[in-house]
């Protein structure tokens, strides 16, 4: 693939970008380096980039595919509320490569790691769901 300085800010844009952004993410981002590039322009390179293997493609439940440098296998957090996608601490990965094992031995299946994704809550919508919680508590009193 020869270089391009258009696939180098689209590059760099996830690169920099710690919460696995979207297409749509990446393209605002590279918009305010280069007003002139349209967003086929920036799908056309993430697509390329995923394809050599420069970024990892995750697909995402609700349609809107995120990207990652990040190339080792690992595992995806999303939160229901915010959105925040990131990714899951080592630690805990270590514990979800031993369950995939498991089923492994047990059905024979290899599941994809790179679709694993588990969702819920993060910690900041946890806790502005317990306050508001304990709020209408008090307040239903």
């Amino acid at each position: 693939m020869r270089y391009s300085r258009q696939r180098e800010m689209v590059l760099q844009a996830v690169i920099g970008n710690q919460e696995h952004p979207t297409a749509d993410q990446i393209y605002k981002i590279v918009r305010k380096r280069d007003p002139k590039i349209s967003l086929g322009t920036v799908y056309r390179n993430l697509n390329q980039l995923s394809e050599v293997g420069e970024l990892l493609r995750i697909p995402v439940s609700d349609g809107k595919d995120r990207f990652d440098y990040n190339q080792r296998s690992h595992y995806h957090l999303k939160c229901t509320k915010c959105g925040a996608f990131t990714d899951l601490p080592q630690g805990v990965n270590n514990s979800i490569d031993l369950l995939l094992a498991d089923i492994k031995d047990q059905t024979g299946m290899n599941v994809n790691p790179e679709r694993i994704q588990l969702e819920g809550l993060c910690k900041t919508c946890s806790q502005m769901k317990e306050t508001f919680d304990s709020n209408n508590d008090i307040m239903g009193s």
